[in-house]
């Protein structure tokens, strides 16, 4: 039984995912798992330390998740709304970095736009975590892979598909795929696909580790035999106008009864949340015994106090 904390040497940012090799997100499933089982002993890690959240987009996991975490490593969060107001209106990015450097160890940003957050690292001489971008989620996708490595034990060999939008949260799930030697299958329409230079950075890295990256236009096929099927909202936050349109062309990849009998019997569902019921997915999935996402969302939790201590401790 472990008697003391885990420590890690300190890194940077955590703007994309792909900064940390397959062996540092092994450490961050490992530092996870020792927090989540004995929180006692990091309750005073990051005692006197402070972290800036800001917040673009409205939330309630990110923002409860960051802000709980913080208070339970001893720390303390302070919320600055940007929903009303674009971060970089009032006052810019650059210098709203430079000041939040002056008070804080570290900044989280939920964005609109990657290039915000990049800038903040940049001017910044603190951490900054992103906890979501046009381009990326990571933190999403760490705590999804350590959820499913707590369901099937390892991830080497995983197969989970992806149904939907070629998002955020697609980008990120190829990257950390990429990185623990699991299978990711994208099933999206044509027009729809990941960013090529996400699949193709994944894809060298995903056969150093013996994982693959396979993308498809039919969900069936993706879903076959696969461990996991996760899917997202159609339309993402900035994309409202496109919801009707998006609604027809994603209708049939809606992950239902009939696509999840296509997966593997023991098969977990999976879904960043807020979920669209009756779009994306249905009510017998969503509520089903094989749905994870509220394990997901609890996951966060763990998995972002995780990321602070090896960002800050």
């Amino acid at each position: 039984m472990t008697t003391t904390p885990i420590r890690l040497p300190v890194t940077t940012d955590l703007l994309t995912g792909t900064e940390w090799n397959a062996a540092r997100v092994q450490e961050l499933f490992q530092l996870a798992a020792d927090v989540k089982a004995h929180p006692q002993l990091y309750s005073s890690a990051l005692d006197g330390r402070f972290l800036a959240l800001i917040l673009e987009k409205p939330s309630l996991r990110t923002r409860v998740t960051f802000e709980v975490g913080m208070r339970g490593l001893g720390g303390t969060a302070i919320f600055l709304d940007q929903t009303v107001s674009r971060l970089g209106e009032r006052e810019s990015i650059p210098d709203v970095a430079r000041n939040l450097s002056r008070w804080v160890h570290a900044i989280v940003a939920r964005v609109f736009e990657q290039r915000e957050l990049d800038q903040l690292a940049e001017f910044a001489n603190v951490p900054v975590i992103n906890a979501l971008s046009d381009r990326f989620h990571p933190c999403q996708a760490y705590a999804d892979f350590f959820t499913l490595r707590e369901r099937f034990s390892t991830l080497r060999g995983l197969k989970l598909a992806y149904v939907g939008d070629g998002n955020n949260v697609c980008h990120s799930l190829i990257t950390v795929a990429a990185r623990v030697g699991a299978e990711m299958r994208i099933a999206t329409p044509a027009g729809y696909e990941p960013d090529p230079s996400v699949v193709a950075e994944a894809t060298d890295l995903a056969h150093e580790q013996r994982g693959k990256v396979k993308l498809f236009h039919s969900p069936e096929e993706a879903a076959s035999g696969v461990h996991a099927v996760y899917t997202d909202v159609w339309a993402s936050m900035g994309q409202e106008g496109e919801a009707a349109a998006r609604a027809k062309i994603f209708a049939s990849y809606q992950v239902n009864d009939a696509l999840m009998k296509h997966a593997a019997p023991n098969a977990v569902f999976m879904h960043c949340l807020p979920a669209h019921r009756g779009g994306e997915v249905t009510d017998s999935v969503m509520d089903s015994p094989q749905s994870i996402v509220f394990d997901q969302a609890e996951n966060r939790l763990h998995v972002q106090k995780a990321i602070l201590l090896m960002l800050l401790s």
